[in-house]
């Protein structure tokens, strides 16, 4: 397959969370594969794929993938009607740049034209959704809701109450603050990596109150990197091992320390050692029920397989539901009644995915494959159903109409 050249035409002085239009252009570029950003349009050969993009307009990433996938001569316009993107070759580049730039919309006509719903747009597995793509024109006065689709479109569709319902609005300032003093998603997941162990060491010790609040900010900063990344387009593999690894690590440790740490309660737990294998049992489990879906069944997650299997995702044995259990425990003044909801709930939680990975291979024998509920749904179309209207969002252009018109 041949790289593909893109070149950034024209400026956006309006930074969204401290980038410019060209720069937040370059850093997705620059994430794609086959693709080479070109500082002057007369370094691209003259027979070499090239994409053409306005630098005063917000795009989805998939929009620019898609193009420079394309094999043909395409031109994408924006809703109101503006030239965006064009796919053409090298040799066509100075001719149509300067179309472009003298806005001779004429010039260009001869060029096969699409929309967004031209292109082919499908579930984002990474973030467990389907949301129409977003082209937007960036002005001052659009700044506060782009920057709030950015940071919205940053969020799995499908995941914990918590994540879903409690974090985006404190997040979202959080992200403000780490993006106005220059703090990096690497540097957020190294502190929430620190309240990790110290939460731990509180609840080995019995300090179950200083350890919740730890544990609480801990998955808090843990919405915060991932948001931040995505939003500055700042997302890296270390940062990636890191935080997903420090995911699947914690967790059982902290239930295993909470338990250890009611020796100096006044409600202890006999069968201590037993209750913890448990424990174990169920969250290894879990997650080994997940993979097989996952890597056996299907090129999808489990949770967004079927509707039921997203609505579990709110619930499902993961930290955050959990650690809701044992805030309501201590509060009780029972955090032995705690740890003993936490293995219960593993344990409900495993054979429940136990029973979808079995009804899942049986309905892969019947039909052949699985689909996720995700394909068959329009998340505008299809807002009256429940399922819809929990995982997916409104697209900024279905709720104000004025960024269809020009900037």
């Amino acid at each position: 397959m041949s790289t593909t050249y893109i070149y950034i035409f024209g400026e956006s002085e309006i930074n969204l969370w401290g980038l410019s239009g060209r720069e937040r252009l370059q850093r997705t570029a620059a994430s794609l594969k086959q693709t080479r950003l070109a500082d002057n349009p007369a370094d691209i050969p003259a027979d070499a794929p090239a994409l053409l993009l306005r630098a005063d307009h917000l795009f989805d990433a998939r929009i620019i993938a898609a193009m420079a996938n394309l094999q043909e001569e395409i031109v994408l316009y924006s809703q109101s009607g503006v030239p965006v993107a064009l796919r053409t070759t090298g040799k066509n580049v100075p001719a149509l740049l300067a179309a472009l730039h003298s806005t001779n919309i004429s010039a260009i006509s001869g060029i096969k034209q699409c929309t967004l719903k031209d292109l082919q747009m499908g579930i984002q597995q990474n973030l467990k959704k389907k949301e129409p793509p977003y082209l937007l024109p960036i002005s001052a006065a659009n700044r506060k809701a782009l920057e709030w689709e950015l940071f919205a479109g940053s969020y799995k569709g499908v995941t914990d109450l918590v994540t879903k319902w409690l974090w985006p609005i404190p997040a979202l300032w959080a992200t403000h603050f780490c993006v106005h003093w220059k703090i990096t998603p690497n540097q957020v997941t190294l502190l929430s990596l620190v309240l990790a162990v110290l939460a731990g060491v509180a609840f080995w010790y019995g300090y179950h109150a200083g350890g919740l609040i730890m544990g609480w900010l801990m998955t808090f900063l843990d919405t915060v990197d991932g948001k931040l990344a995505r939003v500055t387009l700042t997302s890296s593999r270390l940062g990636d091992v890191m935080d997903h690894g420090l995911d699947i690590i914690h967790p059982p440790l902290w239930y295993l320390a909470w338990g250890i740490g009611l020796a100096t309660t006044a409600t202890p737990l006999v069968n201590l050692e037993l209750y913890a294998w448990l424990m174990f049992a169920g969250y290894v489990g879990g997650r080994i029920c997940e993979g097989l879906f996952e890597f056996w069944l299907a090129p999808f997650v489990m949770f967004i397989w079927q509707r039921i299997d997203s609505f579990n995702r709110l619930i499902t044995a993961r930290r955050n539901p959990n650690l809701i259990l044992l805030t309501v425990s201590w509060l009780a003044e029972r955090p032995d009644i705690g740890f003993l909801l936490v293995v219960s709930w593993h344990a409900i939680s495993t054979l429940f995915l136990a029973w979808r990975v079995i009804a899942a291979w049986q309905a892969q024998r019947q039909q052949g494959s699985l689909t996720s509920w995700m394909e068959t749904i329009d998340p505008i179309r299809d807002r009256q159903q429940l399922a819809v209207r929990v995982f997916t969002r409104v697209p900024l252009t279905e709720k104000n109409e004025s960024f269809v018109a020009n900037p």
